[in-house]
């Protein structure tokens, strides 16, 4: 079973900036889109962003375009998140997944997925 750990979370100031990164285990991480995914205090988890398993191709929601950037590094497992100009609406817990495709990522229901990592507080102060 896949195990994903999410790292690099912290409390910035709005403007700031943070990296995350999410280790994955298992020989298969190379061969899946993975997303980043993120849930604020009483609201339902969303994807954020999300990159094919090659890397050519990504997906920003439109309230992160033009701040965050998706990246992986196939060698080491992991996949980044690098957040710029972070606002206080960016507050939430993050989490990564993996999934068949960046189309898969954007369609599939939480529920759906077999597991979930602890994820990484993210805490932006105004």
């Amino acid at each position: 079973q896949v195990q994903l750990v999410e790292s690099g979370g912290g409390l910035v100031q709005e403007g700031g900036s943070l990296r995350l990164a999410c280790a994955a285990s298992g020989r298969t991480f190379s061969s899946h889109a993975m997303g980043w995914f993120r849930q604020a205090p009483g609201k339902a988890r969303e994807l954020v962003v999300g990159i094919s398993a090659s890397g050519r191709t990504t997906y920003y929601a439109d309230s992160v375009k033009g701040r965050f950037t998706i990246s992986r590094d196939n060698a080491k497992n992991t996949v980044y998140l690098q957040m710029n100009s972070l606002k206080p609406e960016d507050t939430a817990v993050y989490y990564c997944n993996a999934a068949r495709s960046t189309a898969q990522l954007k369609t599939l229901q939480p529920d759906e997925y077999d597991y979930w990592g602890q994820g990484t507080q993210v805490t932006v102060s105004s």
